[in-house]
C-alpha cells in the first residue's frame, strides 16, 4: 500500500488514525512530528513537504488564492472561542472595545486564525475600526504580499510578552497567536508564560466575561470558530479522486474510536467545556454544519484583505470533491 506522510497536532481524537486503527483504504499513516504544529504550516505551503498536514484555515485559503496545489477535506481538529484573547497592558486605560483604536496591538503575523477572528468580531459585534489600530508583528506571515499598512513589526528580538508588560503596546493577543511564545515560529520555540490576568499591575481582560459573550455570539450567529483544518496536496487527490472521502471517514472514524474510550471528552478538558458551552460536540466535522463558521471565516479574511472580493462564496468549492457527511 502507499504510505502518507501526514503532520497533525497534537490531538487525542486524531491518535487512532495516526496508530493505524481508523484505516484509510488503500493507505498506510506514516507520521512525522513537528512540535508546535505550526512549524509545519510554512513547510507544508511553501515546499508542499508532506502529504497530509494540518493547516490553520485562513493560511489555506490564501494558499489556494495563491494557486499552490493544496486541496483539503473538511476535518477540523480544534475549535476556540476567542473573546479572552485580548489582553490589555496594565496602565492603557483601555476599557471597551473601540479604545483600541489609535492603539498598538501585538499579533503573531497579521494573517493568524487568531487574529482574524478577534478583527472580525471586533468589527461586526462592536463597531471597533480595526484599520485604525497599529497591528505589531513579530513573525512572517505564511503568505506573503498581504499585509496592510497598520502592519508594524518587531525589529529589535523582544517577543510581544515583553513589550506588553512594559507597556509598550497597549495590548496583544495571548497564545502563539502572540504572548504565549518567546522564540521564533519555525524554531527554537520556548513557551512564554502568559501576562498573568487581573493581577495589580499586570495585563487585564479586555472582555472579563469572556465565556458568557463567547456563548452568546455562538448561540445569536452560530459561529464556532476553526483552528485547523486537513490539507492535503492535490496531485494525491487528482490520482485517487475516492482520496478525499476515505480520509474524511478515517478522521471520523478516529473521533469515534477515541470517544468510545474517552466518552464525554475527558482526555481534553477544553473542549469538555467547549462541548458544554454549545451543547454538542467540540470538534464537528463537514461541511453543511459548520457553514455559519466556515462563510464567517471567509467573510473576516476578505474583510481584511486577506483574500480578494472575488474570492469564491461556494463553500464546496473550498474542498476537494468528496462525500462528507456531518460527523
Amino acid at each position: 500500500m502507499d504510505k502518507l506522510t501526514v503532520v497533525l497536532g497534537d490531538y487525542p481524537h486524531a491518535q487512532p488514525l495516526l496508530d493505524g486503527d481508523a484505516a484509510i483504504g488503500g493507505h498506510l499513516v506514516e507520521p512525522v512530528e513537528v512540535r508546535p504544529v505550526i512549524g509545519a504550516y510554512r513547510r507544508m505551503i511553501r515546499d508542499l513537504e508532506f502529504d497530509v498536514c494540518e493547516l490553520a484555515p485562513v493560511s489555506y485559503l490564501m494558499a489556494r488564492q495563491e494557486g499552490i496545489a493544496l486541496t483539503a477535506i473538511p476535518v477540523f481538529l480544534n475549535r476556540r472561542f476567542h473573546h479572552g484573547d485580548v489582553q490589555c497592558a496594565a496602565h492603557s486605560g483601555i476599557r471597551v472595545p473601540r479604545d483600541l483604536e489609535g492603539r498598538r496591538v501585538g499579533v503573531r503575523a497579521y494573517s493568524v486564525s487568531t487574529g482574524v477572528w478577534v478583527r472580525g468580531v471586533l468589527r461586526e459585534e462592536y463597531g471597533v475600526d480595526i484599520d485604525r489600530i497599529t497591528w505589531v508583528v513579530d513573525d512572517d506571515d505564511h503568505i506573503e504580499g498581504r499585509v496592510p499598512a497598520n502592519v508594524e513589526r518587531v525589529t529589535d528580538g523582544r517577543s510581544l510578552g515583553d513589550l506588553l508588560r512594559a507597556g509598550e503596546i497597549d495590548a496583544a493577543l495571548t497564545g502563539n497567536a502572540g504572548t504565549g511564545r518567546a522564540g521564533a515560529p519555525r524554531a527554537n520555540w520556548t513557551a512564554a508564560a502568559e501576562p498573568e490576568a487581573g493581577q495589580d499591575e499586570g495585563p487585564y481582560p479586555l472582555f472579563p466575561e469572556a465565556g458568557t459573550l463567547a456563548v452568546d455570539h455562538y448561540l445569536r450567529t452560530g459561529v464556532y470558530p476553526l483552528h485547523s483544518l486537513i490539507a492535503v496536496r492535490s496531485e494525491l487527490v487528482e490520482r485517487d479522486p475516492d482520496l478525499a472521502t476515505r480520509l474524511y471517514a478515517a478522521f471520523a472514524e478516529s473521533k469515534r474510536l477515541h470517544l468510545a474510550a474517552r466518552p464525554g471528552w475527558s482526555a481534553v478538558p477544553r473542549l469538555a467545556r467547549q462541548g458544554q458551552q454549545i451543547g454538542g460536540d467540540p470538534v464537528p466535522y463537514g461541511i453543511d454544519g459548520n457553514a455559519p463558521s466556515l462563510n464567517a471565516m471567509v467573510r473576516f479574511a476578505k474583510d481584511q484583505g486577506l483574500l480578494d472580493p472575488g474570492f469564491p462564496a461556494d463553500l464546496r468549492s473550498l474542498f476537494a470533491p468528496g462525500d462528507y457527511p456531518d460527523a
